[in-house]
């Protein structure tokens, strides 16, 4: 087996089924990723006190904890980017948990070379874009895309997930351009369809709130009826 650089990319795995870590570790170390693997969503959670993997890998069947509202806890606290890996297949449950803040769903059973290209795609869409850095001013705001807040004018700050800042900065790089729905899934990757449509509506709403827009008038983030959307801020990087 092919062992990783220590400065390979970082994944954990939370299942509590032994042959799928086991599978799962062998499968992404041979593809040359770094794995830690975790039975209970306890010691997972212990250890993220000590490192930061590039992608958490979350069953949602856990015996000692709820693995949705572990998702929504990774995706607000920590900027984690999570792939759920779910025996359960039902649409509902893929929105429900890209709406708390999932980057990406995938359901058992699965192939493995699935697994490790949606992971290839997530760490490629959240590292930085040349030439822009990681924090972005516009029109009074502050985005920290490195410790996931938003500040405004008086210092106040308000958190932000992996998943909104995904769309946040696509928009703070392409201002006053119009995005539409085809291009946001070529550049956030993910299935088109139903599910990707709603969960891009939630994550746009709760930016629109976090940035106190009127819903039926917002100023900075604009939907363009049948074509997509338009970021009207004036944006400087820094």
């Amino acid at each position: 087996m092919t062992t990783p650089s220590d400065t390979a990319p970082l994944v954990t795995i939370l299942d509590d089924e032994a042959e799928i870590r086991q599978m799962l570790t062998e499968v992404l170390e041979e593809a040359g990723f770094r794995t830690q693997s975790f039975a209970r969503a306890r010691a997972f959670e212990a250890a993220l006190k000590h490192v930061t993997p590039d992608v958490c890998l979350v069953d949602l069947s856990l015996p000692d904890s709820d693995g949705l509202a572990l998702v929504h806890r990774l995706a607000l606290e920590r900027g984690a980017a999570v792939i759920i890996i779910s025996g359960r297949a039902q649409v509902q449950d893929r929105v429900t948990g890209l709406e708390l803040g999932a980057d990406d769903y995938i359901t058992k059973p699965f192939e493995p070379a699935e697994v490790i290209a949606r992971i290839r795609a997530r760490i490629r869409t959240a590292r930085p874009a040349a030439p822009t850095g990681n924090t972005a001013g516009f029109n009074g705001w502050t985005a920290h895309f490195d410790s996931y807040v938003l500040e405004d004018e008086t210092g106040a700050e308000t958190p932000f997930s992996h998943a909104e800042a995904e769309v946040l900065r696509m928009f703070l790089e392409s201002p006053k351009r119009l995005i539409s729905r085809a291009q946001m899934q070529e550049s956030l990757g993910g299935a088109a369809g139903e599910s990707f449509d709603r969960a891009m509506d939630v994550r746009i709403s709760r930016l629109r709130t976090k940035l106190r827009e009127d819903p039926k008038n917002p100023r900075l983030i604009k939907t363009i009826y049948g074509a997509g959307y338009i970021f009207l801020g004036d944006v400087h990087w820094r």
